[in-house]
This record gives C-alpha cells, sequence and structure tokens, in this order.
C-alpha cells in the first residue's frame, strides 16, 4: 500500500497551529471521498522527531491526487516513504498570483487564510462536480466576505468569486486594496467601482474586476472574474443569477467582537442566517454546496443543522466535531456543509 506523508506549513496562529494536523487530516480525508480517492486512510506519524500527515492509499498518486495535495490548507511538502528513505513528491502549483494576494492585509478580526481555504476546499469536495475546484471551473460565492479573504484565495486558485458584505468601510478597503495590488504586480487588469442600482433603486455598491496572471492570458481571454456587492445579503434578487455558483463559503457572525448593530453584525447569526439562506439557495446550482464557519457558543449545532434542513440543504455526515476547535475562550469554532 502507498504511504506519503505530508509536510505541513507552519501557521502564524499559534492556536490554530497545535489543531492544524488533525484538521488538515479531516480537510483532507474529505477531498479524498468527494474525488473518489479509494482507500484512503489519514493518520499522524511522526518520524525522526517530525511531525508529518500520513496518507495511505491503495493506489499511487496520478496527477489528481498530487493536485489534491496541493490543494490543501496546509501542505509544505509531500513524500513518498521508501523504507527508511522519503522521497520528495513534485506537486503541481496551484497559485496564480504571488502569495502576497491572501497574507498582506492585515486587521483586527481577519480570519485564519489556512482555514478560510480549509473551509472553501471542504465544500467544494461536497459538490456535485468537485473537480472544479483543480480546474478553474468553480464559481464561488462569499455571501458575508468582509474584506476578501475568501474571494483572494479563490482568485488565487483560478476561480471566479463573488462577494457581498454590507459594511461600507469593508468594501471600501477591499477595493482600495485590490486596485492598488492588481496595479504594483503589474497586472492586466480592468476594474470598475460604480454605484449599485437596479430599477431605479441604489442598493449600493458594486466593484467588478477582470484579470489575469499574464498580459498573454488576459490576451487570450483567459480572464477571471470578481464582483463585490455593497448591498444586503438577504436580497440578491437582480444582482446574482439562479442556479449560478457552485460553493456559498463564508464566516457566521461570531458574536464576539462584531457588535449588535444591524443585519450583518447581529450576535445571534441563526437569525441572519434564515432571512438569508433562501437568496443562498436560490443562487446555488442544484448540486452545489454551502460551507459555514461558526461559532458554537452563539450557533448550537443541532440548531444549525436544523435550519439548514428546513432551508432544503443535505447536511454531510461524517465526525460532527471532525473541524471544532478552540480559537479562545469565547469562541468555539466549527464548520457545517450541506448540499442543494
Amino acid at each position: 500500500m502507498p504511504e506519503h506523508l505530508i509536510l505541513l506549513a507552519p501557521s502564524a496562529n499559534r492556536v490554530y497551529a497545535a489543531d492544524a494536523p488533525r484538521l488538515v487530516g479531516a480537510e483532507l480525508q474529505a477531498l479524498a471521498a468527494g474525488f473518489g480517492m479509494t482507500g484512503a486512510r489519514v493518520e499522524p506519524i511522526t518520524l525522526a522527531g517530525v511531525d508529518y500527515l500520513g496518507l495511505h492509499s491503495d493506489e499511487d498518486l496520478d496527477d489528481t491526487g498530487k493536485q489534491l495535495l496541493a490543494a490543501l490548507s496546509a501542505a509544505h511538502a509531500v513524500f513518498r516513504r521508501e523504507g527508511d528513505l522519503l522521497a520528495p513528491v513534485r506537486l503541481p502549483r496551484l497559485g496564480h498570483y504571488p502569495d502576497d494576494l491572501v497574507t498582506i492585509q492585515k486587521y483586527q478580526g481577519k480570519t485564519n487564510e489556512q482555514w478560510t481555504r480549509l473551509l472553501l476546499n471542504v465544500t467544494a469536495a461536497a459538490t456535485r462536480t468537485p473537480g472544479r475546484l483543480l480546474d478553474g471551473g468553480l464559481q464561488v460565492l462569499d455571501p458575508m466576505c468582509g474584506r476578501g479573504t475568501t474571494l483572494n484565495i479563490a482568485l488565487s486558485l483560478g476561480l471566479d468569486a463573488i462577494g457581498v458584505d454590507v459594511d461600507r468601510k469593508d468594501y471600501e478597503a477591499y477595493s482600495a486594496f485590490l486596485k492598488t495590488w492588481m496595479r504594483q504586480h503589474r497586472l492586466k487588469h480592468t476594474v470598475e467601482d460604480a454605484q449599485l442600482t437596479i430599477g431605479g433603486t441604489k442598493r449600493g455598491r458594486r466593484l467588478t474586476a477582470q484579470l489575469a496572471p499574464t498580459k498573454e492570458d488576459f490576451k487570450a481571454g483567459g480572464v477571471q472574474h470578481l464582483t463585490y456587492l455593497s448591498t444586503d445579503t438577504t436580497d440578491l434578487q437582480g444582482l446574482v443569477r439562479s442556479g449560478s455558483v457552485d460553493v456559498v463559503a463564508t464566516d457566521t457572525p461570531y458574536g464576539v467582537q462584531h457588535g449588535s448593530h444591524g443585519d450583518r453584525l447581529a450576535r445571534r447569526p441563526l437569525d441572519l442566517l434564515d432571512r438569508a439562506l433562501p437568496e443562498w439557495t436560490r443562487v446555488l446550482r442544484t448540486g452545489g454546496a454551502v460551507g459555514l464557519s461558526y461559532n458554537r457558543h452563539v450557533a448550537p449545532r443541532d440548531e444549525l443543522v436544523a435550519l439548514l434542513a428546513d432551508h432544503g440543504l443535505a447536511v454531510a455526515d461524517g465526525d460532527p466535531d471532525a473541524f471544532r476547535h478552540r480559537v479562545d475562550a469565547s469562541i468555539d469554532r466549527d464548520l457545517v456543509v450541506a448540499s442543494k
């Protein structure tokens, strides 16, 4: 049985780093199941004092398997175990842009980037067409996108993305960041930041950008599309087409740092989700999936699962505590994935 050892990348967040092997192991199991990797078994392994994540499978890694390992949220290097020796495995580079697209923004309340990528991966694996995560065909929606970590990760993977957030300050901060970043990296692009008006009614603002890793890609039409809507996530009629996105992935309000003014910042996320899910499921394709990061202290898992079922979504089977981890005394973070 082939055995591969995955050396995990360090996390800047020390609390997250302690749980990373377990979380990435659960992430890999979800990806393996979604992509039909038969007989995959994942376990932590310590070799010569170094911690690895071991992957045992019935067959050797093919190109898709290597892409899956490259897509992991915290994979630093992969080795094939050959007796007492480790042979490095060359993985494809999935990142289309410099890493600072995801890492350069620093602000209070920013969600750990590795966790955000894990959420996107696990949600994509639960869709009917998980291969779109790897071939660039996945359409991603973050309906409470804040300053755009999910959007940037999607762009870095070659995906198109839509973000929605009612907080105008977050919108303005992201708009300024993206314009500056594209200009500094001299990327061929187009961008428009304009008033969002539907049927004569002002609905907020809309940022649209088209970009490509190289000028040649841009000229050939190989562009990515990003849209950020500064508007109410509970009303996307006329803004996002029905059945147009494959994945809805977002952080729900944790009810701690966020205040209690306005729907986006409500301390009880279940009320907001109950109002927003009809719109999110409308824009989701049949066979698509919703992935929610949440705080169990303010959104008990059983209530969240029941709410998703009430809105016609099927929650994925599996260990309900596989992704649960402590962020601090006030945040018991977890994720839940449900398909349409």
